[in-house]
């Protein structure tokens, strides 16, 4: 099974906890760059110089606009800050909805208790974790209680400070700030339980063989190639590329790893797009989910307008109608 699959997907899972493992990580040399606060003055450039990115559309029915947002869940702190459509997308729902909301405490104990668990791993492969946790500049105690899988995980995760990306200045937590400063509430589309679920690898056999894939790859430095990437394809809005993923990444190597990709990136979609369109009838809701659920006709865009959702995405400068809230 590809690795890079597991850390995209689990991303939103361990982002709290890779935060915190971020505020406690040793002095090391050399080590990733960490998140640094901006400055008064960057945070005013951000602000003067935000634009869109990511992917937005707008899904109409019964009267009524919504909006389905493509995110990234780690980024750079000038992407915490939203262009004018996402903002004035932002500013005409009367709710924000996100796979799962980690600034709900609760939330959050549930994560950590759904990703605990034990495996029997051979020591060369204990070792090669350990080397990461070094590499990394964390200490592996402190992962000590999750399952290695979510170990491997997070070491993924992890690695994106290479390249100038953090979980800290992921789109969910921008949009959380909007919220608590608008005083909007902010749902989620999924359960901790059920991301578990549907992410977690189901036997022992399979665990042990996804953390031998996220360590080679991480050991390779495909992890950085692919996130690299996926963030590129991201800040530009470019759909065709995210769309080809599946050709370019070199992760699907057999019919087990189709179906795993399946399962992690199409199988959910139905249920997201039954919250969203349930959401939907209540009131205007923005809908932030992972940019790759939205690709291809099982994506969440094809889903809703199967539906019977008007939808059309909103590039960059183009108004975005209905009342503000």
């Amino acid at each position: 099974m590809d690795s890079t699959r597991w850390c995209r997907r689990l991303a939103t899972c361990v982002a709290a906890m890779v935060i915190g493992l971020q505020a406690a990580t040793a002095a090391a040399d050399p080590c990733p760059p960490q998140p640094v606060p901006p400055s008064g003055a960057d945070a005013q450039h951000a602000r003067l110089n935000a634009r869109d990115r990511g992917l937005l559309w707008r899904i109409e029915r019964d009267g009524r606009s919504s909006w389905l947002y493509g995110t990234i869940h780690v980024g750079r702190h000038e992407w915490s800050v939203p262009g004018p459509a996402v903002r004035a997308a932002l500013a005409r729902s009367r709710r924000i909805a996100v796979e799962l909301d980690l600034t709900d405490p609760a939330t959050v104990q549930q994560v950590q208790q759904v990703l605990t668990g034990s495996l029997d791993l051979p020591e060369p492969l204990r070792r090669r974790l350990a080397r990461q946790a070094e590499r990394a500049c964390v200490d592996a105690e402190q992962l000590a209680g999750l399952h290695p899988v979510v170990q491997a995980i997070t070491y993924g995760v992890l690695e994106a400070r290479w390249e100038g990306l953090h979980s800290a200045w992921a789109q969910e937590f921008m949009l959380a700030g909007y919220a608590r400063r608008t005083g909007k509430p902010v749902v989620s589309l999924e359960t901790p339980q059920q991301q578990a679920d549907a992410l977690l690898p189901r036997s022992a056999e399979e665990a042990l063989r996804a953390i031998e894939d996220q360590l080679e790859q991480l050991e390779q430095g495909q992890v950085r190639r692919i996130t690299r990437r996926l963030a590129d394809a991201w800040e530009r809005g470019d759909l065709e590329d995210l769309a080809g993923y599946e050709q370019w990444c070199d992760c699907i190597r057999s019919e087990a790893d189709r179906a795993a990709l399946r399962r992690l990136q199409v199988d959910r979609n139905p249920g997201m797009a039954a919250r969203i369109a349930a959401l939907h009838d209540e009131g205007e809701v923005f809908a932030a989910v992972g940019a790759l659920h939205m690709v291809g006709p099982q994506g969440l865009p094809a889903l809703l307008a199967a539906r019977g959702f008007r939808v059309e995405r909103v590039h960059s400068g183009a108004p975005v109608a209905g009342p503000a809230r």
